[in-house]
């Protein structure tokens, strides 16, 4: 169900939650290993592919299983009826294990306060339009914006594709080109934080 993808060249997209938050940061720095090959994935089947892209975003990622704890937030931060919209979308998904790998205690406490961290490390995850894979391989060293507002840096090395986030941390895409009916979903092995 999962193919390995690169990050998108994105503009600014504003959705209305986007402008919400504090200015307080949450200190987090995820891990940098190495990057998943897009030769190494293996290909969806056209039944499951065709599954996955009449549905929308937020239930593409609740039928892959993987993804509890990011639907948990997006449903905290009242982010779903946005990501359920026309889009197109573009969202670097962190897995369960993603999150797992956040200090103890950082979900519940982004959860506490949904409209401030939570949503701008939310959003920080989204990009306009719809990028695929092969898009992003062309894109090493450049900066993409997201809805939150920050910045990505997308790190190529041959069909190995990471991202650099605003704090410095690394994550890897692990899987690609997940299509929805309102954008495609990146998966990525740990989660972005903004500052």
């Amino acid at each position: 169900m999962r193919r390995i993808l690169p990050v998108a060249a994105v503009l600014a997209l504003a959705l209305t939650t986007a402008a919400c938050g504090s200015d307080s940061t949450t200190t987090a720095t995820p891990a940098a290993p190495a990057a998943t090959s897009m030769a190494s994935s293996p290909s969806p089947s056209a039944s499951t592919s065709e599954a996955m892209a009449s549905a929308d975003i937020v239930d593409t990622a609740v039928a892959a299983g993987d993804f509890t704890t990011l639907a948990a937030a997006l449903t905290a931060a009242e982010l779903v009826p946005t990501l359920k919209g026309d889009g197109p979308f573009t969202v670097f998904a962190p897995t369960d294990a993603a999150f797992a790998k956040l200090p103890a205690g950082t979900v519940d406490t982004l959860l506490k306060d949904p409209k401030g961290d939570l949503t701008q490390i939310l959003t920080y995850h989204v990009v306009p339009g719809k990028v695929m894979a092969a898009d992003v391989l062309k894109m090493d060293g450049q900066k993409v914006k997201t809805v939150q507002g920050g910045e990505l840096t997308i790190n190529v090395d041959g069909d190995k594709v990471s991202l650099t986030d605003a704090a410095g941390g690394t994550v890897n895409v692990t899987a690609t080109d997940v299509e929805s009916s309102n954008g495609v979903i990146h998966v990525v092995d740990s989660v972005l934080m903004p500052k």
